[in-house]
């Protein structure tokens, strides 16, 4: 267990880490300190670490890459004329980044890497040129895989079955100095974007380690969080969840709040702070530096791209950048949800009514939703598959994107973060999406949702990649639920009906039975109260969303960004226990609001059970304090930040997005029937009807083809033609409110 009293400054007072004060200072209770215990060995016992023999063989493979690196600028030194004396100079360096430099990798973690070099080695002759064939020719590189189109170039390989990500960064120097310090400044002088980019993950992992009280809390409590957002299906950067590094500084952050706690009541915190957190209010480690090189920083109030960040989380190193720009609104309700379960959860844990297996319960994705994308990618081989593949899931999350713009935000998308292999079909996997429409909405009868359109536009762009070859194909379909195909679920055997009982369906069925004894003591009774209580809470929901409309932080967001917190159980099926007990837990916090401010309606709203079930270790009032101390918090510089939903980056510069008229009352219907209207001499209709009966499915089991067989691709390296006639699809949701039908 790690050290949890704060770093000492020089003159012998406690150092403050963060650009505000700590929530608390205090330090941990005895229960925390056997519940840190609990979750030290639960973290040994799911294998997130790995063994001594693994470490060093990662130490070898990182010591035997900085020796070939090393040869490698001599070599191409001397072939550019450099005299013996400037060749024996020459030099270049290896740096980690990322889970390995943080200290929480796991067995067979990827190791990202960074290879340092001087301003005569170039990016695309030297590196992916000359180095690219050293390695190659290596017995003990496989799958080597450069990647120089890319974001931040990366070379990609297996280094004696250690996974590799190798960036590069060419500095304005002729020697590389064996310790060279990146973090400074200086060392961005005069050097191109790629560079800026491949430095940021070393300078941002090293100033991280640099800014929390404590390094092994935080890398336990690190560990901890990672494990939960890969069983909750929220760990992809991707995908448009959070990555590692954005993991890292939302743990970090927390460390900052409560320096002397342990990782059980840093979890504990996570949760109740991000569950109450507004959105885009960025997560700040420091103050955000202005720079003397002149680089751009994230700043929403002079930079417009950066307005459309729904999720800022701010990388603390110069240039400072937002970490998280591809979270979408959909992916962000999504792990709002999450928080708040969390919270739960945790709350529930310190009165003995769950455990960390609860916890890190995997989220049942093929369960939620009725409806569901599946995306079917293939290649003649496996070289060309795993191209293929990377590049389609790179796009995968502007379908989210279009889906979203098109239906004005109506029809929401669940993207699942990994992909699955049929294992009867050789160079081919799948990724899969789930559909629903907005909660709380009311529906309209017969409402359906055109989005072949979209999806043909998306199928478009994956289409552009420059690198496409005959046999690549990319196969859209919609699928319900009772069809999902096995081969993605375990051992390829579609599970029973659930019969372990998870925490939402244990909370429901407790919520039951409380019912049903409250009945049988009056009923008469019981249903006066209700009424009473039903009218007193109807009341107060109006009025708190009043008061939220009125404040200054929610006034500053469009309408559908406070939906975003509203709906704050969008993922289930519905279930009015459930919505019945949130009711009751809002209700109850209400007569705890501290003053009955704004603020205070608005952590009603978010995070409705804070301090109810938290007897244990901490008074009422220190609950209450660490709630306002979160507001506070978010009354910073950029707390009217505005994120504007409609135009983000991949979309803003295409002038149909651009032109369109954003319209989020009335329009969506008309531009559906506009759709289905001008598509209405193709081929027949494929509609999903009401009561999920209809007879026009294909004869594959129930998915509905969004197209015919593609044509033969072409025999050269272009972009596979677009047929050019397609049924149309319409998604029926007019149900898909309600609790799931047995059938399905």
């Amino acid at each position: 267990m790690g050290s949890s009293a704060l770093s000492k400054s020089n003159n012998g007072q406690q150092q403050r880490f963060g650009i505000t004060e700590p929530i608390s200072l205090g330090g941990p209770t005895e229960y925390d300190v056997i519940k840190t215990r609990e979750l030290e060995k639960y973290l040994q016992d799911a294998g997130l670490y790995e063994n001594q023999d693994e470490a060093v063989s990662r130490e070898e493979v990182l010591g035997r890459l900085d020796q070939i690196v090393k040869i490698w600028v001599k070599t191409i030194s001397r072939a550019k004329g450099l005299n013996e004396q400037q060749v024996h100079q020459a030099n270049a360096k290896i740096f980690t980044f990322g889970s390995y430099r943080l200290g929480v990798h796991g067995p067979g973690a990827d190791i990202d890497t960074l290879c340092v070099g001087p301003r005569h080695a170039s990016r695309d002759e030297d590196f992916f040129g000359a180095l690219h064939r050293v390695l190659s020719e290596m017995p003990e590189v496989t799958e080597l895989h450069p990647v120089p189109d890319a974001h931040v170039p990366v070379m990609k390989f297996k280094f004696s079955g250690v996974s590799i990500d190798l960036l590069y960064a060419k500095l304005e120097l002729w020697v590389i100095p064996e310790d060279l310090d990146i973090s400074q400044e200086s060392i961005l002088l005069n050097v191109d974007e790629q560079t800026v980019r491949s430095l940021n993950g070393c300078r941002v992992t090293d100033q991280i380690l640099r800014l929390v009280p404590s390094i092994q809390n935080f890398r336990t409590t690190l560990r901890c969080m990672r494990l939960w957002a890969k069983c909750r299906g929220v760990y992809s950067n991707v995908a448009g969840f959070l990555g590692g590094i954005n993991w890292a500084l939302l743990v970090a952050r927390i460390c900052q709040l409560f320096p002397n706690a342990l990782p059980n009541m840093l979890v504990s915190r996570f949760f109740r702070v991000y569950s109450q957190w507004r959105w885009p209010n960025p997560v700040l480690l420091c103050a955000i530096e202005e720079g003397s090189l002149g680089l751009q920083i994230w700043d929403p109030r002079r930079n417009p791209k950066d307005r459309y960040h729904l999720m800022p989380i701010i990388t603390p190193a110069y240039p400072c950048m937002n970490s998280s720009y591809n979270v979408s609104s959909s992916t962000l309700r999504i792990m709002t949800d999450e928080f708040q379960r969390g919270n739960e959860i945790c709350e529930a844990m310190e009165v003995n009514k769950a455990d960390w297996d609860t916890l890190f319960e995997p989220y049942p994705f093929f369960e939620s939703y009725k409806h569901y994308l599946q995306i079917d990618v293939s290649a003649e081989n496996a070289d060309d598959l795993r191209k293929w593949k990377g590049w389609v899931e790179s796009r995968l999350r502007q379908l989210t994107l279009k889906i979203e713009r098109h239906t004005y935000g109506m029809l929401q998308c669940h993207p699942h973060p990994g992909d699955f292999s049929d294992k009867s079909r050789p160079f081919h996997c799948s990724y899969f999406m789930g559909l629903q429409r907005k909660q709380g909405v009311p529906v309209n009868e017969g409402e359906q949702f055109d989005i072949r359109l979209t999806v043909e536009e998306f199928k478009q762009s994956v289409n552009m990649y420059t690198l496409w070859k005959p046999g690549m194909e990319i196969h859209v379909s919609h699928v319900k639920r009772r069809n999902i195909p096995n081969f993605v679920f375990p051992g390829g055997v579609r599970p029973g009906r659930p019969t372990k009982v998870t925490w939402d369906s244990k909370r429901s069925s407790e919520l039951r039975i409380s019912g049903h004894d409250q009945a049988d003591k009056s009923q008469e009774a019981r249903t006066v109260v209700s009424e009473a209580d039903d009218e007193r809470k109807r009341k107060r929901v109006e009025d708190s969303k009043d008061n939220l409309r009125n404040s200054k932080s929610f006034a500053s967001l469009p309408p559908s960004m406070g939906e975003v917190h509203e709906d704050r159980n969008p993922i289930s099926t519905g279930n009015s226990d459930v919505n019945s007990m949130n009711e009751q837990k809002s209700e109850k916090h209400d007569l705890k609001s501290l003053g009955g401010s704004p603020c205070a309606s608005m952590d009603t709203e978010t995070n409705g059970s804070v301090g109810s079930k938290l007897q244990v270790n901490h008074s009422l009032t220190s609950i209450e304090a660490e709630k306002l101390a979160i507001e506070n918090i978010m009354s910073g510089p950029y707390d009217a930040h505005q994120a504007f939903l409609e135009e983000p980056d991949e979309l803003e510069d295409d002038p149909k997005y651009r032109n369109q008229v954003k319209d989020f009352s009335g329009n969506m219907k008309k531009s559906n029937l506009e759709s289905s209207n001008s598509m209405a001499s193709m081929s027949e209709e494929t509609t999903i009807s009401k009561n999920e009966t209809s007879t026009g499915l294909t004869s594959n089991g129930g998915l509905e083809e969004l197209e015919p067989i593609e044509l033969a691709p072409p025999l050269v390296s272009a972009p596979a033609p677009m047929p050019q006639r397609k049924p149309l699809i319409r998604l029926n949701f007019t149900s898909l409110g309600k609790a799931a039908d047995k059938s399905s």
